[in-house]
């Protein structure tokens, strides 16, 4: 779930009120027809889907991620079964003929053993009536639900002391007693964001082979691409890098589907809590779908539908009323179709992010300037240009490219040939960088030169400072100390690896220094302070690490952090990653 919702209130999301038992059984609703259009919902509008699904049904969104399943819902006492709520839910989706998924999800007081912490909790403890809970719900809804996933992002809503093998045993019982129930229900294994190092934990505990497709649910990944700053090449190797742990880990799934089962942007105004305006959030979405699908991922649940108990997430206001991004969907569907079939990427002018499917009339080019001043592309012939957030469409043979999507109907043939010739090579960012030995970024008169090594501020942080007769990124300019490496160059592999920054303290030679922090196989991980020494020249330090994994569950690789701006007074010339024969947690100095 999105960070503006306390731990409460997103587990309440899932908890639906108790109603009167019903005795009526769910009518089935017929084969899944999956799609990767898909919605999702919060605690508030997911007990009452007929205020918005119609809506979303009208647009070709042909899945739901759950409605309010959860075993407190559903078991509210020890062998009371009360579905009345449920069934009415499900009812709405067989109507409205949009597809429901399922969560397996929680903990009820009556279940836990004597002494047992209290708070959100998996139920390890009582796996006997956890198992019965999987064994009731999917039975009964085993012609309406398929897709049941455990959990709604661990290791969030879970007890402190709980550890990916409790996830672990949980999945195990969870998909056990489902397959019991219908054998031709899929069990999804879960995390948060983009933690594939969780993900792989729990396999290696015990949940290997009792899953059928992965979710997460990366947020701050697609954060930097609605930020405009050009990382959609990380956002397109999040499916690539969970197969790459699974062929590690787990071979035989390793083709398993990718869902994102929560992904959205705040259409808040800019600078209230985590708003991005309405316009950016429905650029984000036409963005998520198409780099989505490009990758391979089988369904985008998109969070949400309806504004409800986590802000101004949903495609329709808390009013029922389209914001931007429910027109842009309904381009997506329109031109894409259900089930867009993906032929391959281009970079126009050599920059430009270009997508190209065969949609459902003919072919679609999904395109976007990534970042900068607007950039012109001609395309050689009149083509029909969509502009998703409005439906308006203009016929020319030529158009401007901003930070905002365009949908290009009828795509020139030579442009077809070449994303086709594409589709199987490394997605480029700023050059492919899969043999490199090394990557780099470094401040060079004006302009900041990324070969492989990228910062979340970019171009667009400031002018680079000039000083002491060299070149310099200042070190307290937000997100120029937080790095990126290219996920062709290194992702999730865990090669050893040494990082070198070139520093020196600022005119001032205020007091400065900072802490490396760097995704490793056990997560994040900190290493020592380094005290800048002084301003009189630049400084070498270096760090060799042997556990490096980058997998950017938040986004980045590693950063440089200060804890606070006080001490936060520096610059940084270079910093380079290279790979090494061997390394171990190091820090050293010149």
């Amino acid at each position: 779930m999105l960070k503006t919702k306390t731990t409460l209130e997103s587990f309440l999301l899932l908890i639906a009120a108790a109603l009167p038992v019903s005795a009526e059984t769910p009518a089935p609703s017929g084969a899944s027809t999956l799609s990767p259009f898909g919605i999702g919902a919060c605690h508030q509008t997911s007990q009452t889907p007929e205020k918005w699904i119609p809506q979303m049904a009208q647009i070709g969104i042909g899945m739901n991620r759950s409605a309010a399943c959860s075993w407190a819902a559903v078991e509210p006492a020890e062998g009371k079964w009360e579905w009345a709520a449920l069934d009415r839910q499900m009812q709405c989706m067989t109507d409205n003929k949009i597809e429901s998924g399922g969560l397996l999800i929680g903990y009820p007081a009556w279940s836990r053993v004597a002494g047992e912490p209290a708070g959100i909790r998996l139920p390890v403890n009582n796996l006997a009536g956890w198992s019965n809970y999987v064994t009731q719900i999917v039975g009964r809804y085993k012609d309406r639900v398929k897709y049941w996933e455990v959990w709604n992002e661990p290791p969030n809503f879970t007890g402190k002391d709980q550890t990916a093998a409790d996830y672990a045993k949980i999945v195990v019982a969870a998909y056990d007693a489902a397959k019991a129930a219908n054998p031709d229900c899929k069990i999804g294994l879960a995390t948060k964001s983009a933690h594939v190092n969780y993900l792989k934990q729990a396999i290696e505990a015990g949940a290997k082979d009792h899953f059928d497709y992965i979710t997460v649910h990366p947020y701050e990944i697609l954060s930097g691409v609605a930020d405009g700053r050009g990382t959609e090449p990380l956002y397109m190797h999040i499916v690539p890098t969970i197969r790459k742990m699974l062929a590690d880990v787990n071979p035989a799934k390793a083709d398993a589907p990718v869902w994102f089962t929560e992904l959205g942007v705040d259409s808040g105004p800019v600078g209230k809590g985590y708003g991005k305006g309405s316009d950016v959030a429905a650029q984000a979405l036409v963005k998520a779908y198409t780099m989505g699908i490009a990758q391979g991922v089988a369904c985008i649940n998109w969070f949400e539908g309806m504004d409800g108990d986590s802000g101004p997430m949903g495609l329709l206001d808390a009013a029922g009323k389209p914001r931007p991004n429910y027109t842009a969907m309904t381009q997506l569907i329109r031109h894409l179709g259900p089930h867009p079939k993906y032929l391959g990427w281009v970079l126009l002018n050599g920059k430009d992010y270009g997508f190209v499917f065969q949609g459902a009339q003919g072919t679609v080019l999904s395109t976007w300037a990534p970042k900068g001043t607007p950039d012109h592309v001609a395309f050689g012939q009149p083509v029909e240009i969509v502009d998703p957030l409005t439906g308006a469409v203009t016929k020319a043979d030529a158009c401007d490219l901003t930070t905002s999507p365009v949908l290009v109907l009828g795509v020139p043939a030579s442009l077809v040939a070449e994303a086709k010739a594409n589709k199987a090579k490394p997605f480029s960012w700023g050059g492919d960088y899969s043999d490199a030995k090394s990557v780099s970024i470094e401040t060079v008169g004006d302009k900041t030169v990324e070969k492989g090594l990228h910062t979340l501020a970019g171009e667009a942080v400031a002018a680079a400072v000039v000083a002491y007769g060299g070149n310099a990124r200042s070190g307290d300019i937000p997100g120029g100390n937080t790095f990126i490496v290219d996920p062709n160059f290194l992702s999730y592999t865990a090669t050893p690896i040494r990082i070198t920054a070139v520093v020196r303290r600022n005119e001032a030679n205020a007091n400065s220094g900072f802490k490396l922090v760097y995704e490793s196989t056990a997560g994040y991980k900190t290493l020592g302070w380094y005290t800048v020494p002084d301003n009189k020249q630049w400084h070498t330090v270096t760090w060799d690490i042997d556990n490096a994994q980058f997998v950017n569950m938040w986004g980045f690789g590693f950063r440089f952090d200060s804890d606070g701006n006080q001490y936060n007074k520096y610059y940084i010339q270079s910093v380079t990653v290279e790979k090494a024969a061997k390394a171990k947690d190091a820090l050293t100095s010149q």
